[in-house]
């Protein structure tokens, strides 16, 4: 398949482009300015902000498009960003994959919860449970539209587990957000690239799928583990989530401390995805980190 991929630069994009060549695939990188990729990579010019740039984008030979680019924060730029892309794809079966994240689930419970659950949207990520019905929608227009959402992303020393690592190295110690008890469903940045692939070749119109490995990590054995990874002895202590707003800004401080348990079983049995990646605990105190 040739798949127009916007966000392709980031760290999963950049992961999910190297799975779709490593599985023969030819990744098409949306970019501001194609001078920032290689010589060799193949690339078209477009901009969030420019629907008609990214119409134009999505050509006949185009045989799907991969939404990874990182929100706007502007509901009607996004909004018609996501009509601009599927335009090109109405009435051709051709595949839009949409990036979500598990936040838009809110806090859960204890009970791991599945892709039919509502959304409760935390304050970061309070318009996209809309984007992702405007993605969905264009499944009764034959467009194979999903949405997935992955968990909190680690590996290679990326990720929000990366910025624990320096905020450990920052302060002799780890540090997490709200309470012991608070836990996030995560997910290796190499196994989520593998499941977007499967969903791009794999997955039903309309479908929702939780890119998720493991439902639910303590946050205080990850912070303990970054301090390891800091070169600590895996020490961890609470960051007052007031101090931690001033921080890093109140929305993100308020992610960092939501308790969430969520199951990625609908992607394992529908798409015989199956991640096997080291763990991230494993991994941040040295395990394979490949």
């Amino acid at each position: 398949m040739k798949v127009l991929v916007l966000g392709s630069t980031g760290y999963i994009g950049s992961a999910v482009a190297r799975q779709l060549m490593a599985d023969g695939h030819q990744a098409v990188h949306l970019v501001k300015d194609a001078e920032r990729l290689g010589p060799d990579a193949a690339s078209r010019v477009g901009d969030l902000r420019d629907p008609a740039s990214l119409r134009a984008a999505v050509t006949d030979d185009i045989d799907a498009v991969l939404n990874l680019a990182t929100p706007t924060g502007e509901e009607t730029v996004d909004a018609a960003a996501v009509g601009a892309l599927a335009e090109g794809l109405r009435g051709t079966g051709r595949a839009f994959v949409y990036t979500s994240g598990v936040w838009v689930l809110g806090a859960t419970g204890d009970t791991a919860v599945g892709e039919d659950a509502a959304t409760d949207a935390i304050t970061i990520v309070g318009y996209r449970p809309r984007i992702e019905q405007r993605v969905l929608a264009a499944a009764a227009e034959d467009v194979r539209a999903v949405v997935l959402r992955p968990g909190i992303v680690y590996g290679h020393g990326g990720g929000i587990p990366g910025l624990m690592t320096g905020w450990a190295k920052e302060h002799g110690i780890g540090r997490y957000v709200g309470s012991p008890a608070t836990r996030w469903p995560m997910v290796h940045v190499d196994d989520l690239a593998e499941l977007f692939v499967l969903a791009l070749t794999r997955a039903e119109p309309g479908s929702v799928l939780h890119g998720v490995a493991h439902e639910a990590v303590p946050v205080a054995a990850l912070a303990a583990a970054a301090d390891v990874a800091a070169g600590g002895t895996g020490r961890a202590e609470p960051w007052p989530l007031d101090q931690a707003a001033e921080a890093v800004g109140a929305p993100f401080a308020e992610a960092l401390a939501l308790n969430q348990v969520v199951s990625g079983y609908r992607a394992v049995a529908e798409l015989g995805w199956r991640p096997s990646r080291p763990y991230v605990l494993d991994e941040l105190t040295g395990g394979d980190r490949g």
